[in-house]
């Protein structure tokens, strides 16, 4: 690949990738973004802050050199709730039997074990299910107190040390924000990460908690993985830039038989509200340790992108799998070839959410519809904090959607919404020059060719916040260049794009 070449996916779902000890090199991370990666996760549930820190410099010198906007997603662990130790090792367990939790931290054995977690005990009610171990083991609560809770063994027969506890059916008293999470939080921010995922939401209190310790430095990003939170699906979605379905902790504590149908749910709320959605956890689990995926597998992530999700996840499968680069490769090309069927752009188009009664929701609407009339390469918007794009995203068009935005901090986050090609570019001085710019910058980005049309929405007046009020239709004309250049190259590219491409903050403007 040509250094400083702008990189063209052709694709419009994105692949967000986690970063472990299989992928921190920079060697690697290079790799990963090379084979499709538009995401980096860095997962605060292992690794120092010296890991994390070294793996976003490595993100960054990346991005200097291809040009290119990458995403950087800080996923903050969350509560543990985790049981006590066992004094002889693993224990085995009879169903029916009874088994007593409580806040002793005396190793345990067959009888008894600690749970140093007050807030659960707090929690509980007779008939109450636990699972224990992801669900390998299920008790049913028969007497609780504050200190201890007496149980009988409904399924499973084995437990060992540290295993993690899930109450399914109740709403714990617990923040999502940890003393960990806090600093692991300050750090990420510090360090210039882009969006914020966090772990454990239960109530619409617990986004406004996370929101007001990120200050608008970072993107927010709320992970659905507790029965709760789906009870308040709407307002969690509404007060968040983002949703995960997390499907790993939503599968143990929900029957699985109603995670399929609650992904789309959630897909479908999210799209509604036109914040990006990540379908995520065991996409392509086999392929930690196997060179190709299962059939279902494929299956899976294919059935995330006919969702309409924005972007699928790889967890272990690059973080400390043995094959990262081809679980991203195939995840690629799982997305290319469901995007080029038929039906994907059938079930997109008979899912438009209706446009609310505003002219910036209208020219967003007809931008769609008029890039399908006249065959346009791309639709380009203009944009400063990101709202134009993000309703460009949620219309779900057929082309690329080129944001051209002045802020550093907007064109790494639009990277995570779909379609979205994110350039970083100087502020527009008149209508003309927002024409002029557009045209270049998508025919040098390999987004239209010569004689190919775009659909350009804008809000005037220029230099102002406000909201889009402007549809262009524009011709591409090929940039004239002196005699022997190379073309499509950004390090020859004239001196608007390479403005474009210096990804450090420059004075925001034009619109939203």
């Amino acid at each position: 690949m040509t250094t400083g070449s702008p990189i063209r996916r052709f694709r419009q779902t994105k692949i967000v990738a986690t970063l472990g000890p299989s992928s921190s090199s920079p060697a690697m991370i290079r790799s990963l973004f090379e084979a499709g990666v538009d995401v980096f996760r860095l997962n605060f549930s292992h690794g120092t802050h010296a890991d994390h820190g070294e793996r976003l410099r490595a993100i960054r010198a990346l991005e200097q050199e291809m040009q290119r906007p990458i995403a950087v997603m800080a996923d903050l662990q969350g509560p543990k709730l985790r049981l006590g130790t066992f004094a002889d090792g693993p224990v085995t367990l009879t169903v029916g039997q009874r088994f007593r939790l409580d806040l002793s931290m005396v190793p345990g054995d067959t009888t008894r074990v600690g749970m140093p977690h007050p807030e659960i005990f707090a929690a509980l009610r007779p008939e109450t299910d636990l699972l224990l171990d992801d669900g390998k083991v299920r008790l049913r609560v028969v007497d609780c107190s504050l200190e201890h809770a007496d149980t009988i063994v409904v399924a499973g027969t084995r437990l060992s040390d540290r295993k993690g506890v899930n109450v399914p059916d109740v709403v714990l008293p617990l923040s999502p924000l940890t003393a960990k999470d806090r600093a692991d939080l300050v750090f990420a921010l510090d360090q210039g990460v882009d969006w914020v995922a966090l772990s454990f939401v239960q109530r619409p209190e617990d986004v406004a908690e996370a929101r007001k310790l990120i200050d608008g430095r970072a993107a927010l990003l709320s992970k659905l993985e507790k029965p709760q939170a789906i009870q308040h699906l709407e307002r969690i979605v509404e007060l968040s830039d983002g949703v995960m379905v997390a499907r790993g902790d939503l599968g143990v504590e929900m029957p699985p038989e109603d995670v399929p149908s609650l992904q789309k749910r959630i897909v479908h709320e999210a799209r509604l509200a036109g914040k990006p959605v990540i379908v995520a956890t065991q996409m392509l689990e086999s392929m930690i340790s196997a060179p190709a995926p299962t059939r279902a597998e494929a299956s899976d992530v294919a059935t995330a992108i006919f969702d309409g999700a924005d972007a699928v996840m790889l967890s272990a499968e690059t973080a400390s799998g043995s094959y990262p680069i081809e679980a991203v490769s195939i995840m690629d090309r799982i997305a290319r070839r469901v995007e080029t069927d038929p039906l994907y752009r059938t079930m997109m188009d008979a899912s438009h959410a209706d446009p609310q009664e505003t002219a910036s929701d209208a020219i967003t609407a007809a931008a769609r519809q008029v890039a399908h009339t006249i065959h346009a390469a791309a639709i380009v918007t203009y944009t400063t904090s990101g709202s134009t794009t993000l309703r460009a995203a949620r219309e779900r068009p057929e082309v690329p959607i080129l944001c051209l935005t002045a802020s550093a901090a907007a064109s790494r986050r639009l990277v995570l919404a779909y379609g979205v090609h994110s350039v970083l570019t100087e502020d527009v001085q008149n209508f003309s020059d927002m024409v002029h710019k557009a045209t270049r910058i998508a025919y040098l980005h390999g987004l239209a060719d010569d004689g190919q049309r775009l659909v350009i929405t804008a809000g005037v007046p220029f230099g102002m916040p406000g909201s889009t009020n402007i549809l262009r239709i524009a011709w591409v004309e090929r940039p004239t260049r002196p005699a022997g250049s190379a073309a499509r190259n950004a390090q020859e590219a004239p001196s608007d794009l390479q403005s474009a491409n210096q990804l450090t903050p420059v004075m925001a403007g034009v619109e939203d």
